[in-house]
């Protein structure tokens, strides 16, 4: 969708700026490291903030517009409306950046969480079930931006991946509407002529899709399709809880159900057996 609303004259974006997450994680006691003592400028971050006249408010307005001109000189459009910055792991601080952007538009793309699982798997951890290392984004991460779309439906447009993939047209009229501009469907057409420079985000998906594809929906069931996987995907889902997927979108028994139905075999099941040797964490 990044690089679909990017082949757009009036939306610039780069790659993966992850440019406001330092600035929020100042504010938090745990989460973050430094040479100087992450804990200490964190005590005089406060001490500092509670001189502002409108405190913490203060710190992200002007944060918010640092940002705005940051993200104006990166545009390489200078004409452009809007900048999108995709940075997944933003929604870790979600409430904090609509403060800082109190005229910004939101746009959130729920996905299958089984479909989010399986790409993790596969393009990151080279078909390993070493998922512990998205731990941040499969708890924490979904929670919390669960919860901010719940408390903010206002501010939000909810995008679900698969009918993305499925009706791209109807999808972009809605984001058109949202934004307010008129965005032409032809850039579903040219949007493979979008590359980003930078390290970071979907490489694998610039290099495989250079159209809008259902193809990727089916995907998921080739990788979770041992007893193992199986399992570990039934209690995720049960921790994410009905309430939680119906604000996604998804059916909790539906999913569980595709999960029942997918096919059954014992490939990857050994070095599985030593991936899920460890305990999985536990969130509230």
């Amino acid at each position: 969708m990044q690089r679909v609303l990017a082949a757009d004259t009036q939306i610039s974006s780069v790659s993966e700026p992850w440019l406001l997450l330092p600035t929020v994680y100042a504010l938090k006691k745990k989460g973050g490291s430094a040479e100087y003592s992450h804990v200490i400028a964190n005590i005089a971050l406060h001490d500092f903030i509670r001189e502002l006249p409108n405190g913490k408010d203060d710190y992200l307005s002007a944060i918010g517009g640092a940002a705005t001109e940051l993200y104006r000189k990166a545009a390489k459009d200078k004409n452009a409306r809007y900048f999108l910055d995709k940075t997944p792991r933003y929604a870790l601080i979600a409430d904090d950046v609509i403060k800082m952007f109190p005229d910004g538009k939101f746009i959130v793309l729920w996905r299958n969480p089984l479909s989010i699982i399986a790409s993790m798997v596969e393009f990151w951890s080279s078909g390993k079930w070493d998922l512990a290392r998205f731990d941040v984004d499969l708890y924490n991460g979904l929670a919390n931006l669960i919860d901010s779309y719940r408390n903010n439906p206002e501010k939000y447009l909810a995008i679900q991946n698969e009918h993305f993939l499925k009706q791209p047209e109807k999808e972009l009229k809605r984001i058109s509407e949202y934004l307010g501009i008129e965005i032409d469907t032809d850039i579903l057409n040219n949007f493979s002529e979008v590359k980003f420079d930078g390290k970071m985000g979907d490489t694998y998906g610039v290099k495989n899709y250079n159209a809008v594809d259902e193809a990727p929906l089916e995907k998921w069931k080739q990788t979770i399709n041992n007893p193992l996987r199986k399992r570990w995907c039934r209690n995720y889902l049960q921790w994410l809880g009905k309430e939680r997927l119906a604000v996604m979108g998804y059916d909790l028994d539906e999913l569980l159900s595709e999960i029942d139905a997918t096919e059954m075999t014992t490939r990857n099941l050994f070095a599985d057996l030593k991936c899920m040797a460890f305990p999985q964490p536990k969130y509230d």
